[in-house]
């Protein structure tokens, strides 16, 4: 019995640490690629707008 209580609290199973720390990483992973798109997101965005604003401009002015 001591040795079953033992084993139970004697640390850490090592296949829980390494997919912990395959999980950290995939963590980590998705943490880069969110803020590369949401790097693109805003340049597409503001490209977007810089675009409605010339298109905005070159309009000729309303009859009125």
């Amino acid at each position: 019995m001591a040795k079953a209580l033992l084993g139970h609290v004697g640390g850490p199973d090592p296949r829980m640490v390494s997919e912990m720390r395959r999980l950290q990483q995939r963590i980590r992973d998705l943490e880069a690629e969110l803020t590369r798109l949401q790097a693109q997101n805003d340049a597409l965005a503001a490209q977007t707008r810089d675009e409605t604003l010339v298109r905005l401009q070159d309009r000729e002015p309303a009859l009125t």
